[in-house]
């Protein structure tokens, strides 16, 4: 269970797909005019990461890893289908991205036509991409663990469109001087947010009472050996000493 909280807050503050590799960043800063917009934007691409990255994980582990094939049997145990990763997590990522446009544009038409050809570019959203490909590369273990995987990523990537689409709907109101006005003051932004996510970073959102007693019982065993060799020294210098006085 604190493993999976740990992934959850991780992916959400600390390895933030926008703040902290900047993966997204057209959909970020083109969607993020209005806040109505980026809402719809950011639970598309929540429900996307969600569906993609679990069953890429499946993909990967019954498929495309090295030796996935042996549950067909012992002759398929040497293949490795690696090679087709990124044309597999694409073609899950276009599925679910087809089934997303679909339902927004019979449930909701307004928003799918504010969204415009973003909604479909979420198939080539580099952060969709990213949660299969760092899945697959921090080698998670389980279907659950990627599953909080994919929504912790999507989450922290609706947090950071909802910010800055709030913070860009009021900055209409203020003075800003000319030559920052549009992107240049929405960089700004989103440095200065990337730099406070960063913050989470010294959280400690794992580990048990085991580990500190282990380090701290080195510790004491340390210094009592320390101890221990000094007075030997100093056992060493006082022999040393009387003997010189005895001659």
């Amino acid at each position: 269970m604190l493993e999976h909280i740990e992934l959850f807050f991780k992916s959400i503050f600390i390895d933030n797909m926008v703040f902290a590799v900047f993966l997204g960043m057209c959909s970020y800063l083109a969607v993020s005019k209005k806040v109505a917009t980026a809402v719809g934007l950011g639970a598309a691409v929540i429900f996307v990461l969600a569906v993609t990255v679990p069953l890429n994980w499946l993909l990967d582990k019954y498929l495309l890893q090295d030796g996935a094939l042996a549950w067909l049997g012992p002759e398929y145990a040497d293949y490795n289908l690696g090679f087709l990763s990124f044309i597999l997590f694409i073609a899950t990522i276009a599925t679910m991205v087809q089934l997303v446009e679909i339902v927004v544009e019979k449930f909701s038409p307004s928003l799918y036509n504010s969204l415009g050809i973003f909604l479909p570019l979420i198939a080539v959203n580099c952060a969709i991409l990213g949660g299969s490909l760092f899945m697959q590369a921090r080698e998670i273990e389980t279907l659950g663990l990627a599953l909080n995987y994919g929504i912790s990523s999507g989450i922290g990537w609706f947090l950071a469109i909802l910010a800055i689409a709030a913070i860009r709907e009021k900055i209409r109101y203020s003075n800003v001087p000319a030559p920052l006005r549009g992107l240049g003051i929405t960089f700004i932004i989103t440095g200065l947010m990337g730099i406070g996510f960063q913050s989470f970073g010294g959280m400690l959102t794992g580990g048990g009472d085991e580990e500190p007693a282990e380090v701290e019982n080195t510790a004491v065993q340390t210094i009592e050996k320390n101890k221990e060799e000094d007075l030997k020294e100093m056992d060493k210098k006082e022999v040393s000493y009387n003997d010189a006085i005895n001659k």
